[in-house]
């Protein structure tokens, strides 16, 4: 039996939603709504299959021999060592592909397993970047799209695994592992920065920004967050002002992005001082294996999360921990940057002026991108 839940709990948009669909069936009927909301999907659908079939072309373009399917290969690892592996199998005369993560690694005993929604809303993502049209996210997208589990891998675990890591970790990987098959662009940080801490009274959450991946015609960005994250950190003065904590550093980590003909983002540093007894937790990856750079350029700098006693004692906490933290400890996180593309000049320099040849850069723009500028103008 499945129980909806409880009406206090829906998001609150809800009932918004709700009338603004029922006033655009009631000024254009409802044939029409559906009509118009088949006709986004299946737009969606023809730019991926036409984005899939450019791919396959380019692909074989050096090729003598004509093939009817190409296939597109790609793998990177979790930092316990767990393999995620994509083979794409794309189909040049239909658009259609199939996504095969046969060859992933198994369940994990921690927390980073992923549901298959996780793996399915990255599949969607990447191909909403590569598609280079302004569309609307949507299932169209994945019609042409055939996505393989393998049973038992930490992309498709038991129902009892612990997964709240899989959502802000193995995702980030899943997408990296995406774009390095398509060629698409260099490994971004790879990783939200999961940081927790308090006690019985308060607790605090923040993910925290690194670099983002270079790609063919354009430097990665410093200090951001990239693919599957929307979070925003709390100002310092409102951290100090409801915490006990103190923000002593927050600043780029310049040259920690990969070089090449197009530079990696810089990741960040950040260093908390704690003014009493707390329980500090970190949930972070990248700290063993550094974002890819692709086509020649330098891999990113991998993260690292430090613990500075009181005492004068460092300990490098690992990847992913929880610690009790007195007075006059600090917390540093080093983020990631993000990998290089291309190679870079004899002279060590990469592209720094703005490349106008590549015309086919898609350029943000759309509803999103409206709404984060509005708010960012404030």
């Amino acid at each position: 039996m499945i129980r909806r839940p409880p009406r206090s709990t829906l998001f609150p948009y809800t009932t918004l939603f709700r009338s603004l669909v029922t006033e655009l069936i009631d000024f254009y009927g409802l044939k029409v709504v559906q009509a118009y909301m088949a006709h986004i999907q299946n737009n969606a659908e023809v730019a991926v299959r036409d984005m899939l079939q450019e791919v396959a072309r380019k692909t074989t373009k050096s090729s003598e021999t004509v093939a009817s399917n190409v296939m597109l290969a790609a793998e990177d690892f979790m930092d316990d060592g767990t393999r995620i592996s994509l083979s794409v199998n794309i189909d040049i005369d239909k658009g259609d592909a199939v996504f095969d993560f046969s060859g992933t690694g198994y369940e994990v005993y921690g927390n980073c397993n992923a549901p298959r929604a996780v793996t399915i809303s990255a599949v969607i993502y990447c191909l909403r970047s590569m598609i280079g049209h302004d569309i609307p996210l949507n299932q169209g997208c994945l019609k042409p799209i055939k996505i393989i589990f393998p049973s038992g891998s930490i992309l498709n675990p038991s129902e009892n695994a612990a997964i709240v890591g899989g959502n802000v970790l193995t995702s980030q990987r899943v997408v990296d592992v995406i774009f390095r098959a398509f060629g698409a662009v260099a490994a971004s940080q790879g990783c939200m920065n999961n940081i927790t801490f308090g006690d019985d009274a308060i607790g605090y959450y923040e993910t925290v920004a690194g670099g983002s991946g270079a790609g063919p015609g354009w430097h990665g960005r410093s200090g951001i967050h990239s693919h599957m994250t929307n979070t925003r950190i709390t100002d310092p003065e409102i951290l100090e002002r409801r915490y006990p904590v103190v923000l002593e550093r927050f600043e780029l980590n310049c040259g920690s992005g990969g070089s090449g003909k197009f530079r990696g983002g810089d990741g960040i540093i950040r260093e908390l001082l704690f003014r009493k007894p707390l329980v500090l937790s970190v949930l972070t990856e990248r700290r063993v294996f550094s974002p890819y750079g692709l086509d020649g350029g330098g891999n990113g700098s991998r993260g690292m999360n430090l613990l500075y006693y009181a005492d004068g004692r460092v300990i490098n906490l690992g990847g992913k921990t929880t610690v009790p933290v007195l007075q006059g400890d600090r917390f540093r996180l080093v983020t990631p940057g993000g990998g290089g593309y291309g190679q870079a000049a004899e002279n060590g320099s990469s592209e720094n002026e703005i490349i106008t040849k590549f015309n086919n850069v898609f350029l943000e723009r759309g509803s999103v991108f409206d709404f984060r500028s509005k708010q960012e103008a404030v």
